[in-house]
């Protein structure tokens, strides 16, 4: 299994997952990490974002553990003039697209820091 998955996929599935490779109920899960069943249940549903203590300690229950670490993505460290070749390389609706995906994640980061 690719851990790509979790990746883009989020905690859930990968609680989900751990959970039913050791074929336990949500309840047994939360008994085991002292929380509730309806925890377990939200996080693996996606509606909740548990912090890394929280997803550790469930996965510890079952006797896993969560590692975490950071790779390089595929396009770190490139030159500018790499970097420009790729933009001028787009068509005109693709710059469009991608300069205004860029604009959105910048307005969402500046908001955020006022608020």
């Amino acid at each position: 299994m690719s851990d790509a998955r979790y990746d883009l996929a989020g905690p859930g599935p990968l609680l989900r997952d751990a959970r039913r490779r050791h074929r336990l109920s949500q309840a047994s899960l939360a008994r085991r990490a002292r929380t509730s069943q309806r925890q377990v249940s939200r996080i693996e549903r996606g509606e909740i974002s548990p912090s890394t203590d929280t997803l550790g300690r469930l996965l510890c229950a079952m006797g896993e553990r969560l590692e975490l670490r950071a790779v390089p993505g595929p396009r770190d460290n490139r030159a500018d003039d790499e970097l420009r070749h790729d933009f001028q390389a787009l068509s005109a609706s693709e710059r469009i697209a991608q300069t205004s995906a860029l604009s959105r994640m910048l307005t969402g980061l500046a908001g955020r820091r006022r608020g």
